[in-house]
């Protein structure tokens, strides 16, 4: 079995949507956005509620408290987060595949990556203050994903 195959099976098995997304055609002529397909949907959706719960934790310092790193909502957070780093790398994977946007792949690959390091910065900061930079980052990144699915297309140069 061919990697690109095996890939494409372990894809769609993964979540309905990517097999949907996978099954798009490649755009001819101008870049079309992907913001409307329901993989990159579901990553914009879950990317702001991760940062509205980012931005309430460092507006109330919430992350100050004893025990919140072992407790219930910053355990569900992290998987949510784990979640969506997978969901960026199969959004990733699937623009690979179609070669139609150098940019967006990229830098979906890279927020892929950043997640469980921004996660765990904020988790492992030794004082309220590094906390509040390691939170304000991973609102950042998180709002970046966001943008960069939702940036109108350009066209290659």
């Amino acid at each position: 079995m061919s990697c690109g195959v095996a890939l494409s099976i372990a894809l769609m098995v993964s979540n309905p949507a990517v097999a949907q997304a996978a099954a798009q055609p490649p755009a001819a002529g101008a870049p079309v956005s992907v913001a409307g397909e329901p993989l990159f949907a579901d990553i914009i959706a879950r990317s702001t509620e991760l940062k509205t719960l980012i931005d309430g934790w460092a507006a109330s310092r919430a992350a100050d408290a004893d025990g919140f790193f072992a407790g219930p909502v910053f355990t569900d957070f992290k998987t949510r987060a784990e979640a969506l780093s997978q969901l960026d790398m199969q959004g990733h994977l699937i623009l690979k595949e179609r070669g139609t946007d150098g940019d967006l792949k990229c830098i979906l690959r890279g927020i892929s990556e950043d997640i469980p390091k921004k996660v765990a910065a904020v988790q492992a900061a030794p004082s309220a203050a590094e906390r509040a930079v390691a939170l304000s980052e991973l609102s950042y990144l998180l709002n970046d994903n966001v943008e960069v699915i939702t940036a109108p297309p350009q066209p290659e140069v």
